[in-house]
């Protein structure tokens, strides 16, 4: 998995490309939670990512739990079709913020 930042402004874009599994997602955890203590707004970019584990889950879900705490925003965009549709199985899609 790679993972790059970019920050435009207040809002850092992080674009995930890969596998975001259970060796994978401390990394996309950390640049979550980097990201907020830069600033209260972040974009993850998931055009590039073919694929999330339970494990990938929990990383969103702290992810916009850290969001929420800070009065801040997590958005998802560019969710491929499979993303999507275990996002709505898990009940996320209720949780998270996606466009």
């Amino acid at each position: 998995m790679t993972i790059t930042e970019v920050r435009e402004n207040d809002v850092i874009t992080v674009s995930i490309e890969g596998r975001v599994d259970t060796n994978t997602s401390p990394q996309l955890q950390d640049a979550i939670l980097k990201s907020f203590q830069k600033v209260n707004q972040v974009v993850l970019d998931f055009e590039k990512c073919a694929y999330v584990s339970s494990a990938g889950l929990r990383a969103l879900l702290i992810g916009q739990k850290t969001a929420n705490s800070k009065k801040g925003t997590m958005k998802l965009i560019h969710v491929p079709a499979i993303l999507m549709s275990v996002l709505e199985v898990s009940g996320f899609i209720n949780i998270l913020t996606i466009e």
